[in-house]
């Protein structure tokens, strides 16, 4: 599989309960792309990953890994190899990023030798949208929307992830530098209820498309 296609692949990443597929479904329908939406509620094991991050980390993880690859490698022949544009309420590096966080040594040594090798080929997106927010906003969303099986997830993991991605964000700017990074910060933007901002994040879309230009 190349990675090399013209269409536009916008993913949109960011910790739980940060509004990325509020975000995506709305830039899908701006720009009429297709979108793709990472699978959860399916997952077997996510409701006791909540309860005991321990005891089902490995096998919650595993099954993400391989759901999105199949998702991601369908996508790309689907759309993207015959050019059609795409945006994301995720993408397969976070996978990574959380098995790094919840895998004892072990079990990731495991993990990052098959994550490794089945995305090696996969299509990486042209632009990537960072959201973030402060623990409270994260969880009063957490808790707006509902879910059932994220009602028992302990907030020093949420704060923690939150410091993850951060982290990893920077990193992967200075590994992909010809991959526009654009972070917006969900506690001063409300995107959903308020067009201005949303205008804001087409803005510089459309600033990164054109100039291939990061907004970190």
């Amino acid at each position: 599989m190349s990675n090399q296609f013209d269409a536009p692949f916008i993913a949109i990443e960011g910790p739980i309960g940060v509004g990325k597929t509020s975000l995506a479904t709305k830039l899908s329908d701006h720009f009429q792309y297709h979108i793709l939406k990472e699978i959860v509620d399916e997952n077997p094991f996510l409701s006791k990953f909540y309860e005991d991050i321990d005891e089902w980390s490995f096998q919650t993880e595993m099954f993400f890994l391989c759901n999105r690859f199949k998702q991601l490698e369908d996508t790309y022949e689907r759309y993207l190899k015959k050019g059609h544009p795409v945006v994301s309420d995720y993408h397969i590096f976070k996978n990574h990023l959380f098995a790094k966080q919840t895998l004892k040594n072990h079990h990731f040594d495991k993990y990052d030798r098959i994550y490794n090798i089945l995305t090696d080929d996969l299509p990486k997106p042209n632009i990537i949208i960072y959201l973030n927010a402060s623990l409270p906003t994260l969880l009063e969303r957490i808790k707006l929307r509902g879910r059932s099986i994220e009602q028992s997830i302990e907030p020093n993991y949420l704060k923690q992830l939150s410091a993850d991605y951060q982290q990893f964000m920077k990193d992967h700017h200075r590994v992909y530098p010809d991959i526009p990074i654009l972070s917006f910060d969900g506690d001063e933007m409300d995107f959903v209820q308020n067009e201005e901002d949303f205008n804001r994040i087409l803005d510089q879309i459309y600033y990164a498309l054109k100039n291939k230009r990061s907004l970190f």
